[in-house]
């Protein structure tokens, strides 16, 4: 019975299997601690790395310089999501992941998506599924802050 009680409560947590990311950011920038803690509060385990040269982590991580952001975030399997992604949208992608993808963007950091929010502004942007040739296409559009 208490066993039956645990399956129960894992299965209703936000994202049951907690998954590690290892963020890289600078250790000044505030939207990546409130991105980070957005994560968190979905169930992802997060360790924050402060490399000196931040744009060679995305060179080696295969992110083109028109798809970054302000942070990027590495799963234990090895994807890759580049700035404000939404969890739902990380936990979508970690549970399926398509083939030839290596991840997901949220390009520039645009107002309303997590960890940029500025009140009840917002600015409608697309999620994109990063491929191993380089290219990206749209993996989710985000025109409210309902779809996050």
């Amino acid at each position: 019975m208490k066993s039956l009680l645990f399956s129960a409560l894992l299965a209703s947590a936000p994202f049951a299997a907690a998954t590690e990311l290892t963020v890289y950011k600078s250790p000044t920038c505030g939207c990546c601690g409130d991105w980070i803690e957005h994560m968190q509060a979905q169930g992802f385990h997060t360790h924050a790395e402060h490399p000196q040269d931040l744009a060679a982590v995305k060179a080696g991580l295969h992110i083109g310089p028109q798809y970054r952001s302000c942070h990027s975030a590495v799963s234990e399997a090895g994807f890759v999501f580049e700035g404000h992604v939404p969890a739902r949208y990380v936990q979508q992608f970690l549970a399926a992941p398509p083939a030839g993808a290596i991840g997901l963007s949220v390009p520039a950091m645009p107002v309303g998506s997590p960890g940029m929010e500025m009140g009840d502004k917002f600015m409608p942007y697309q999620v994109l599924l990063l491929t191993q040739d380089g290219k990206a296409e749209v993996y989710a559009s985000v025109t409210g802050p309902q779809d996050q």
